[in-house]
C-alpha cells in the first residue's frame, strides 16, 4: 500500500469504517454524534477566542498600557503645540500696536505712492489679461458645471414610471 490507501498495483476495496481502528465497533449513528460533539466544542472553542478577542480589542486600559510610549510622546508633543500657540497669541497680544504701527506706516507708504490705488495694494492690470482672466474663469466654471452634471447623471439612477401608469392615456 502507498500512503493514500491503495496498492501500487490498482485500486483497492475502500475501508469500511467498522474495520478502521478509530471507529472499529461504532455504528453509523453512534459515529455522526461523535463528530457533531467534536464539530460542536471546536465551534465552542472557536467562539470563546472571537469573544475574548473581542473584549481585547475593546479593551481601552489594556491598549494604553501597550502603547504607553507613543501616548506620552503624542501628549507631549500636543502639550508642546498648545504651548506654542498660546505664546505665540500672547506675543501677538502684547505686540498688537506695532504691528498695527507697522500696517498703517505701509498703507500711507502705498497711499503716496499710488493715490489712486489707496484701499488696494494690488496692481492694475492691463484690459486684455481681465478680459483673459475672466474668459478663463467663464470656460473653467462651464466646464466643472458639465462634468458635476455628467457625474450626477451617471450616478442617480433615472426615475421608472411605474408599470400601472405606462398604459393610462392622460388625455382619454
Amino acid at each position: 500500500m502507498n500512503g493514500n490507501g491503495r496498492d501500487a498495483g490498482g485500486p483497492s476495496a475502500i475501508e469500511r469504517h467498522e474495520d478502521h481502528h478509530i471507529t472499529r465497533g461504532m455504528g453509523d449513528r453512534k459515529q455522526v454524534e461523535e463528530t457533531a460533539d467534536r464539530i460542536r466544542d471546536e465551534l465552542m472553542l472557536t467562539l470563546a477566542e472571537l469573544d475574548r478577542r473581542r473584549e481585547r480589542a475593546l479593551d481601552v486600559r489594556y491598549h494604553a498600557r501597550q502603547h504607553r510610549t507613543e501616548l506620552m510622546t503624542a501628549g507631549a508633543a500636543l502639550l508642546t503645540v498648545v504651548g506654542l500657540g498660546v505664546g505665540y497669541a500672547i506675543y501677538r497680544a502684547r505686540h498688537r500696536d506695532e504691528i498695527l504701527r507697522r500696517k498703517r506706516r505701509k498703507a500711507l507708504s502705498r497711499a503716496w505712492e499710488h493715490p489712486d490705488r489707496v484701499a488696494s495694494s494690488a496692481e492694475q492690470r492691463p484690459l486684455g489679461a481681465e478680459l483673459g482672466r475672466k474668459l478663463v474663469l467663464i470656460f473653467a466654471s462651464a466646464l466643472a458645471t458639465a462634468v458635476a452634471r455628467n457625474a450626477v447623471v451617471t450616478l442617480v439612477p433615472a426615475r421608472r414610471v411605474p408599470a400601472s401608469a405606462q398604459g393610462v392615456d392622460k388625455n382619454s
